[in-house]
């Protein structure tokens, strides 16, 4: 995907021109256990919470194409045959309405990354009916060219905030507030099939990692059976070392 085809999609990851309606997720501690499992209805949410889902969400479609944002793609026997390819399919089929396969997912990623206080992966299906561009870039709204109907994923680390005083307006006094676990911006993520061309490409899946330094390739590997490429940091050592032993 480039980066015009990533902020087609990016615009959309808003409650007011999404159908996304229904975010999923699970709460997960720093033992690897699901504390707790969700789904929140985003047409219930106050406009305050659903910006912050949102955004979550939105952040897994920033960074730098090649770098934070990479292009997986499947082999074609995995798209014929694979559990893999299979249980995003079915997941993208069911509108994520099939707790089992949630669950599934969910298992994956917790058995593939850690992080020492905990994490939230949160989930969202979304149907964007794709408007027909015209040679010159116009956008003509009327004119559909295909449905695109994807997941959007974002696992985001869960850390303990130190405790602090806050104002509470009852006894018009500040009070210690106690430590809250908060959630911080996504580490890693995925969005499924990839939007190539302006279409679905369901041999295609687009990587989000926060870090340059580490892509979390056994996440990778358990949601695609694929090794992302080598970190830029990495590949430039890389290199350097060839060009020294040269």
């Amino acid at each position: 995907m480039n980066e015009k085809e990533i902020g087609e999609i990016r615009r959309r990851v808003r409650r007011d021109r999404s159908n996304m309606t229904t975010i999923y997720g699970c709460y997960v501690n720093g033992q690897k256990e699901i504390i707790s499992e969700f789904s929140k209805s985003t047409g219930m949410m106050s406009e305050n919470e659903a910006e912050k889902y949102f955004g979550l969400m939105k952040r897994t479609l920033s960074g730098s194409v090649g770098k934070n944002l990479i292009d997986i793609t499947f082999r074609t026997a995995q798209v014929a045959n694979s559990p893999e390819h299979k249980l995003l399919m079915d997941l993208r089929s069911s509108e994520l309405k099939d707790r089992e396969k949630r669950l599934e997912l969910y298992c994956k990623i917790i058995n593939s990354i850690t992080f020492p206080e905990g994490f939230l992966i949160l989930i969202g299906c979304d149907s964007y009916d794709v408007p027909f561009k015209s040679k010159d870039g116009e956008s003509q709204l009327d004119a559909s060219s295909e449905i695109y109907t994807y997941l959007l994923c974002a696992i985001c680390p869960v850390k303990l905030a130190k405790p602090n005083l806050h104002y509470d307006a009852d006894s018009k006094a500040f009070q210690d507030g106690g430590a809250v676990n908060v959630v911080s911006a996504p580490e890693a993520g995925f969005l499924f099939p990839a939007f190539d061309d302006r279409a679905t490409n369901i041999y295609s899946s687009l990587y989000y990692t926060h870090s340059q330094k580490d892509n979390h390739p056994d996440l990778a590997d358990a949601l695609f059976c694929v090794q992302p490429p080598k970190p830029a940091a990495e590949q430039k050592k890389a290199f350097e070392a060839l060009l020294t032993t040269s």
